[in-house]
């Protein structure tokens, strides 16, 4: 479903159309129904505690096509910055920048039963932006690929700023995760609910579980085929 515009605020234009992602017509500005209600929540739990602040989406849904774009693009960026030539990578280069661009992005795939994240309509990437309609400060930008990403890099910080990054952080968990939604575990800005990663780690937490996706790839966003 459609996240409706005047419920939140938007990064404008998309980052990844601006990039010339192959989106085909899709729009990244969807989720699943039972998704977005409980984004919708979240924005109301927001909006009792910080009058006036809105969620900002980055992201949502993600076709593979798109997925392995930004991993394409994430290799050769990771390739440059370690002097690598990123048209002629060897299988031990290609192995060395394997951590840190799945760090970022998740492996595309076109099995139904293994899809990406973004790619099932149940993840969103997300920020916070004040009275104003003004980002709040995170300490780092959605996407960069670095430790500052991690949730938590700015929890012992002594300084004004680094400090005021981890309570906008803690805000922006909390009202997520107090409507169904659980944090990527090295992204601060990345939350799910019902998808692999999200029964996955609560698998984790309690081995005993049988908990399991409830969503997999979201094929149902795509446009019907044209009758020719």
């Amino acid at each position: 479903m459609p996240i409706p515009q005047d419920k939140f605020v938007f990064f404008s234009p998309h980052a990844y159309v601006a990039l010339g992602a192959p989106y085909n017509g899709d729009s990244p500005w969807l989720l699943r129904s039972g998704v977005l209600e409980a984004l919708l929540e979240a924005q109301k739990s927001l909006a009792s505690q910080r009058p006036g602040w809105k969620i900002m989406v980055f992201d949502g849904y993600r076709p593979n096509a798109v997925q392995e774009f930004m991993v394409m693009r994430e290799f050769r960026i990771q390739a440059e910055a370690a002097n690598f030539d990123p048209d002629h990578l060897t299988e031990s280069q290609q192995e060395q920048l394997a951590e840190k661009v799945y760090r970022l992005f998740g492996i595309p795939s076109e099995n139904p039963a293994t899809p990406p994240p973004h790619s099932t309509g149940a993840a969103v990437d997300c920020t916070l932006a004040d009275e104003s309609g003004k980002e709040v400060d995170m300490g780092s930008p959605i996407d960069e690929n670095s430790d500052r990403s991690n949730p938590n890099h700015f929890a012992e910080a002594e300084d004004a700023a680094g400090k005021k990054a981890h309570q906008n952080r803690i805000l922006l968990h909390d009202i997520m995760q107090a409507n169904g939604f659980l944090r990527h575990h090295a992204e601060w800005w990345h939350f799910s609910t019902g998808d692999q990663y999200w029964a996955w780690t609560q698998r984790q937490q309690d081995p005993a579980s049988q908990i399991a996706a409830h969503y997999g790839r979201a094929d149902f966003l795509k446009k019907p085929a044209k009758a020719s």
